[in-house]
């Protein structure tokens, strides 16, 4: 039977430890894209709920000078601005104002 030196001797426990870790460091690799893909969504669905809660404000806010335009009171007075007349007045223009 041929004596093997304790040099050349192979250390299983040592070959075992560096495979998980080399098994492990794979992994993580493997992870690491899923992770900033990950974030990445997450940072955009922040950015996007935001903008949604900007546009509902926005709505709300057309919702309300939509009511506001409908109004008849508020046609009445921006057709006045705009120098109309209802049917049956009569219209009137003043050009000269007296000097004092």
């Amino acid at each position: 039977m041929p004596i093997i030196s304790s040099a050349a001797r192979v250390r299983w426990d040592r070959v075992g430890r560096v495979s998980l870790l080399i098994v492990l460091a794979v992994v993580l690799v493997l992870y690491f894209d899923h992770t900033l893909s990950y974030l990445s969504t997450r940072a955009e669905a922040g950015r996007e709920s935001s903008m949604v809660q900007q546009l509902v404000k926005n709505n709300a806010a057309l919702a309300r000078q939509q009511q506001s335009l409908n109004d008849p009171a508020t046609i009445q007075r921006d057709a006045r601005a705009l120098g109309m007349v209802r049917p049956g007045e009569r219209p009137y223009v003043i050009t000269a104002l007296p000097n004092n």
